[in-house]
């Protein structure tokens, strides 16, 4: 049987990831990206896979909660071949509850997950002091804990799908012809360029500033997500917090004053924090489609290209569902893309 030819423009998270799953599937691949793997918001140091609440169940949220019941494998399986960490561990989340308001949405909400969570993962309402100390101060006594929030290190899981690409010969490329199938997996990049194409605003770019700590927790410690600040522990002794959400900026890669409110809000939030030394702060944009979900299906005007993009902030959450729908398309013409992550749907 011939082999599927796929060159695959951009290596970030679902450029990498779909390369993958189609060179899994027997596809000859090649990566090209000018800048690299990783180099855009893909490069960023938070990691936080976490679902949405298990409530007015959509296409969006049955999406993402498959990629993450199915990332534990699929991270495996890229760490086994190439032998680098990503830094997966499903861990959960812990989220503390305000008010009595707040709680009894928490108690709906963990009934909620039974069903839509099919035994899965867990959606719990429990009292603080079960938890240890790491658990943050909650009003209420009481935090949601999940079981189906994972992390992961950003940079580390980039260079895994590399080295795994790599054991089966596929390397990123600054530069080659296209050949077979493409697939424009380029960010904010991408598109800006459908912007033009198009002649309307179909995505933009959304800044994000994070930082990371040096702070040792227990390897399995879940991350917390409080007063909107995402705290993620990674196995290597630092601690991630994220992020801002700016649709206006004026310097792409510069971090401020936004950030020093996102950390000093972390460590209210988790007091044990305080003291911990910042080791590193990024600031990059990342791609928005116009209907916040990611944007996957055949490009609109280019007979022959496909578009995966709009990862936003769950781009990582998301990468090993998008890989295998995209394979799905691309290589067997089997179309599985919810309606609304649909290019048209941005259009």
């Amino acid at each position: 049987m011939t082999m599927a030819d796929v060159t695959i423009h951009g290596a970030g998270i679902f450029g990498l990831s779909i390369a993958w799953e189609c060179t899994r599937r027997g596809a000859r691949v090649q990566v090209v990206d000018p800048n690299g793997p990783g180099a855009g918001s893909s490069g960023g140091i938070v990691g936080a896979l976490s679902p949405h609440v298990p409530e007015n169940w959509n296409d969006k949220k049955a999406f993402q909660f498959e990629s993450l019941i199915v990332a534990e494998a699929f991270w495996a399986a890229v760490e086994a071949a190439g032998g680098v960490s990503p830094g997966y561990m499903r861990s959960g989340r812990l989220q503390p509850i305000a008010d009595e308001r707040a709680l009894d949405l928490a108690r709906i909400r963990a009934e909620n997950a039974e069903t839509l969570w099919r035994g899965k993962a867990q959606w719990r309402v429990r009292p603080a002091a079960e938890l240890g100390d790491w658990c943050p101060p909650s009003p209420t006594g009481m935090v949601i804990h999940d079981t189906l929030s994972a992390r992961m290190n950003p940079r580390r899981a980039g260079a895994a799908l590399v080295a795994a690409l790599a054991v089966r010969g596929v390397e990123v490329v600054a530069d080659a012809p296209d050949r077979g199938a493409v697939i424009e997996a380029t960010g904010l990049a991408g598109l800006e360029s459908l912007n033009r194409l198009l002649g309307k605003p179909v995505g933009s770019g959304v800044k994000g500033q994070s930082a990371l700590l040096r702070f040792q927790t227990a390897p399995e410690a879940p991350q917390i997500f409080a007063d909107a600040v995402h705290i993620v522990p990674h196995a290597d002794g630092t601690l991630a917090i994220g992020s801002t959400s700016e649709a206006d900026y004026d310097h792409p890669e510069a971090t401020d004053e936004q950030l020093d409110e996102v950390i000093a809000r972390a460590m209210a939030a988790v007091p044990v924090l305080h003291g911990a030394p910042v080791i590193e702060v990024w600031a990059g944009v990342r791609p928005r489609a116009r209907t916040r979900a990611p944007m996957l299906g055949e490009h609109p005007l280019r007979a022959g290209r496909f578009i995966a993009n709009g990862g936003f902030k769950i781009g990582f959450g998301m990468a090993p569902k998008v890989a295998q729908v995209m394979a799905d398309l691309v290589l067997e013409g089997r179309d599985a893309i919810p309606e609304g992550f649909r290019v048209e749907a941005s259009l």
